[in-house]
């Protein structure tokens, strides 16, 4: 196949295209957007390299001149929406607010770019955007005392949080609108059906914990209280012990 490599190759560390012949006609951003809009309006599934050449107008072949593998167009979308996040020039100082407005913005991405969660735990995503990204929040992770592994592990474990939330959300949504029914009559049915077990004396614990629990939060509060959990619980002695910066002052 024209341009594709024999060997282990970063898309990032290629030229912009290979071959003989004139100036490229398409920049990769060109083309990581094309494909973006694809996904954005079919899914992942929808995007092929036939595709994103016919969006560009160009050959199927032509394109794998630019990029020779859909591993590598995957990674050209991901570094393109990662250059959606708002990084200020300064962290705050406070490092968990800062992680947590970073978490809030990823999960607002993933919500504009859905197919964000299929590809994100495959795909090698170390392009400019995404350095950029990482290197905010080391500067964000400035302040807490802990190991360069552990901060590594933080961030990771943020993103990975966040992805998963996102992700069940996104299938309950898409469960929910393939419903006959209303969602609202679906839950009823369901929770009477709990309550009736629940009502049995067969788990006594399950009873007396939904006796005593809250009315659960809509799903912004519950991200919000996952999220700071995560974060406090990197909280040592060495730690910020600032508040998070959204919510209730201290709350976690």
């Amino acid at each position: 196949m024209a341009g594709r490599a024999s060997e282990p190759e970063v898309i990032w560390a290629r030229p912009e295209r290979t071959g003989r012949g004139p100036r490229p006609a398409y920049s990769r951003a060109d083309i990581a957007a094309a494909a973006v809009r694809i996904a954005d309006a079919d899914g992942i599934d929808g995007v092929s390299m036939r595709r994103v050449a016919a969006e560009l107008g160009c050959g199927t072949m032509s394109l794998y001149n630019y990029v020779p593998r859909k591993e590598d167009l995957y990674e050209l979308m991901i570094d393109a929406v990662s250059g959606e996040y708002e990084l200020p020039g300064t962290p705050s100082g406070d490092w968990r607010a800062d992680m947590l407005e970073l978490g809030h913005q990823t999960r607002a991405l993933m919500y504009r770019h859905p197919w964000l969660t299929r590809v994100m735990s495959t795909a090698y995503a170390f392009g400019p955007n995404a350095l950029r990204y990482l290197e905010h929040c080391l500067g964000v992770l400035a302040p807490l005392d802990a190991p360069p592994g552990t901060k590594m592990e933080l961030i990771a474990m943020v993103n990975g949080t966040v992805m998963a939330t996102v992700a069940n959300e996104l299938a309950m949504a898409e469960r929910s609108r393939g419903l006959p029914w209303s969602e609202e009559r679906e839950k009823a049915v369901r929770t009477a059906y709990l309550m009736r077990q629940v009502s049995s004396g067969a788990y006594p614990r399950l009873a007396a914990l939904l006796s005593r629990a809250p009315e659960p939060g809509d799903a912004d509060e519950v991200f919000e209280r996952t999220l700071r959990r995560v974060l406090d619980s990197f909280a040592g002695p060495g730690g910020s012990s600032g508040s998070a910066g959204r919510g209730p002052e201290g709350a976690s």
